[in-house]
């Protein structure tokens, strides 16, 4: 280790590499690659977005604007709100984000710090629990149950790993990677018991539109919380309408943190591109139809990556409920990251090595199908001839 390195802060030093950008880095510049290993489509953003952002470029809306956010989108964002998720909370409570990652930070940073400890549970996005960590938080996996039915959360295993040190739950349904959903029942039995104990909830809602099953959406902390409850909803824009690469997202937060939130933007990023924020209003005001046609494209992904894989009786996975990815193992393959490297080697599709998403995702692969019906249809068929040898 060179000095520089030893130098700096524990935390920074040990923040651990992206198992899945290792996979990505191994095969990136091959020709025939299909990639489903990262959690993003194929479709580029909607030109109705693009064209919102390049009216306000053109405008010369190039200079700070409102860290919290501008007023029209955090009044978009309410009504968003109230439309699919019958809250009345006004557009105090959102604040606009430098992506969904940066929602789960300032969360972290306004509930965590050295000695806390945020409980989750796992297998989970490894951004989450590296982002406790670099706080000097200890993240807590819980590891969820997996069976041929679905992966389950068992609320008391959630708490008995509380301890007098956490601060804070973190929840993720539609959970990435395995598409687990938690009911309205479970998500009521976390509340009143986080409220008993003055725990915090961090919920990310990134995936609750994506149901896969016909529902218009997942249940939500907003079916059974109040306004005031010590709950930080984190959520972006790039899933439900393709701006992934845009970095814009929100944190619904009760109105009384107005100051806290907007400071520890101000120390952050110092808000967000005002142009980008045009875009994200489009987004959020005409995207709906956009919206239903990806969710779509994502069920008969689904339909067609089950089909190609149950072919095989080495495959082993849970329907997912929600979310566009497919967490699957296959028998005699425990070691998922030198699976993961294989089978881009040998096939050209690059999948998410399960081991990234930490406890209870060790000999599982996670196959993003928000993809083209022929790509899905070729991965399919190379993946099967694999698994035939």
């Amino acid at each position: 280790m060179t000095d520089c390195v030893a130098a700096l802060r524990p935390q920074a030093r040990m923040a651990p590499e992206s198992g899945i950008v290792e996979v990505v880095n191994f095969a990136r510049e091959r020709d025939d690659l299909i990639p489903l290993w990262v959690g993003e489509g194929d479709l580029p953003t909607p030109e109705f977005i693009r064209e919102a952002a390049a009216a306000s470029l053109a405008r010369g809306e190039t200079f700070y604007t409102y860290q919290r956010g501008i007023p029209a989108l955090r009044s978009a964002l309410a009504r968003y709100h109230l439309t699919h998720y019958g809250c009345d909370w006004g557009a105090e409570r959102y604040f606009i984000t430098g992506s969904g990652m940066q929602a789960i930070q300032l969360a972290v940073q306004a509930v965590a710090g050295e000695g806390d400890e945020v409980v989750y549970p796992s297998p989970a996005w490894p951004n989450f629990p590296a982002a406790v960590e670099v706080m000097g938080a200890r993240a807590v996996p819980v590891r969820l149950e997996f069976s041929q039915n679905g992966w389950s959360l068992d609320p008391e295993r959630l708490f008995a790993a509380v301890t007098d040190r956490t601060r804070a739950l973190y929840l993720n349904s539609p959970g990435n990677p395995n598409g687990w959903v938690a009911d309205r029942q479970t998500l009521q039995t976390i509340l009143d018991e986080a409220r008993r104990r003055g725990l915090w909830i961090i919920t990310d809602e990134v995936y609750n539109r994506i149901m896969l099953d016909g529902s218009a959406r997942a249940p939500s902390f907003y079916d059974v919380a109040e306004p005031d409850d010590l709950i930080l909803y984190v959520n972006t824009f790039s899933k439900n309408w393709a701006m992934t690469g845009w970095r814009v997202g929100w944190l619904s937060a009760p109105p009384a943190m107005g100051q806290v939130v907007e400071n520890l933007i101000q120390y952050s990023t110092s808000g967000v591109a005002e142009f980008m924020q045009h875009g994200a209003l489009a987004a959020v005001e005409q995207g709906e139809a956009f919206l239903q046609s990806q969710l779509e494209r994502s069920r008969q992904g689904l339909e067609i990556v089950t089909e190609a894989l149950s072919a095989s009786d080495r495959v082993r996975f849970a329907q997912p409920a929600g979310g566009f990815y497919l967490f699957f193992g296959v028998d005699g393959e425990p070691d998922c990251r030198d699976l993961a490297l294989r089978l881009v080697s040998e096939t050209g599709v690059g999948l998410a090595p399960g081991r990234a998403f930490g406890t209870g995702g060790e000999g599982f692969l996670r196959l993003c199908f928000a993809r083209s019906a022929d790509d899905l249809r070729r991965a399919g068929e190379r993946l099967g001839d694999w698994l035939s040898r």
